[in-house]
């Protein structure tokens, strides 16, 4: 009687031990999928911080630019123009700002997929 016990005890432990190591498997995989995703938003902060800093400045200075020229001939046609420039180049920005995040694959799609997976290990046919 005891070996049924212990070969029960031992089956449970092995399912336990199995299950435990598969939730350990699926931790690490969303931690490593959570880090690469961390670095990729960083990247894309700096880069998205440097395009806006060096465009301003080039803005700033083709704007000073193009109003000196203009200062006595047409100052507010110069001006005028460049605020128009300007807003029509921040609206395509913005949509094509739209555009990209609508095409940002969803993050953890690997871990998502392995949980799938275990799930429908343990899904019975029906």
């Amino acid at each position: 009687m005891e070996t049924v016990s212990s070969g029960l005890l031992g089956s449970v432990r092995s399912l336990a031990d199995n299950l435990l190591g598969s939730v350990h498997d699926r931790i690490e995989l969303i931690a490593v999928e959570l880090q690469e995703e961390k670095q990729r938003l960083i990247q894309l902060f700096i880069w998205i911080s440097v395009a806006l800093f060096t465009g301003m400045m080039a803005l700033a200075f083709a704007s000073f630019t193009v109003v000196f020229l203009f200062w006595e001939s047409a100052r507010i046609a110069a001006l005028g123009g460049l605020t128009l420039l300007y807003t029509v180049v921040a609206v395509a920005a913005v949509m094509m700002l739209r555009k990209q995040i609508a095409r940002q694959t969803q993050p953890f799609t690997a871990s998502l997929q392995e949980l799938r997976n275990d799930r429908a290990c343990f899904q019975t046919d029906s």
